[in-house]
């Protein structure tokens, strides 16, 4: 029975978040881009991420909060463990919330070019060079004072355990001389298990740990700032 429920609650959240995004996206492009009006894309993000969660049952509580500097742009750098990661710290963690993406998904329909509308960066992974550029691009933004999530493992970890962390958010920062805040998020793997596209109700806890300073560091510096926020991340997910 519990299944059939989660199966029946899961194909709601799909058919109606579908819908929504359909009917929302179009408008929110349609004020967004030619009055250069980003943030009407980030209020109606809001709204379907919040709708998505509340049909799924997933909820979330956050802990840190002061740790965030207030009145600058950071960067934030989370461990990633589950597909309800995003939407739940993108909801949680900023009103404005930018992020590095895989390039592919811009192919998406509506939900490509919404992504794109709201400043997010693609990132060509498997291209070098025009990694840098997206990098230098979302270098710049943050500077314009935009916030930033990213996913250091690039991948979900099917394990407790973090995988290897990748450079690239981690020069973005230090070339914008952005505070790193280490974000751990744990709950959210029992929301969809493997091999199955039924989303769970869970409970997922956000901590939000104490940021690391990049400025006066140069892109040299960035093996070091990755052994930190590494530490400071897996700390937060032992307590």
């Amino acid at each position: 029975m519990t299944t059939f429920i989660a199966a029946v609650r899961s194909v709601l959240t799909y058919l109606v978040v579908s819908l929504y995004l359909l009917i929302a996206g179009p408008i929110g492009l349609g004020i967004a881009i030619p009055f250069k009006l980003k943030g009407v894309v980030y209020e109606l993000g809001h709204i379907g991420v919040g709708l998505a969660l509340s049909m799924a049952g997933i909820r979330y509580r956050v802990s840190g909060r002061e740790h965030i500097p207030a009145g600058r742009a950071v960067v934030f750098c989370s461990n990633h463990e589950s597909n309800v990661d995003p939407p739940v710290l993108f909801q949680a963690l900023h009103r404005r919330l930018h992020v590095l993406f895989k390039a592919e998904l811009t192919k998406l329909p509506i939900l490509g070019r919404v992504m794109l509308a709201g400043g997010f960066v693609p990132v060509e992974r498997d291209r070098r060079e025009a990694s840098m550029v997206s990098i230098d691009r979302a270098a710049a933004s943050i500077q314009a004072g935009n916030s930033f999530l990213i996913f250091p493992e690039g991948t979900r970890s099917r394990t407790s355990e973090l995988l290897p962390f990748k450079k690239g958010g981690f020069i973005m920062a230090i070339k914008a001389q952005a505070p790193i805040v280490p974000v751990a998020i744990s709950g959210g793997r029992d929301a969809m298990r493997k091999g199955s596209w039924f989303v769970r109700p869970v409970m997922c806890r956000i901590r939000i740990g104490e940021p690391v300073e990049t400025a006066g560091m140069s892109v040299d510096d960035r093996d070091e700032v990755i052994e930190v926020v590494r530490a400071r991340i897996e700390e937060l997910l032992r307590t």
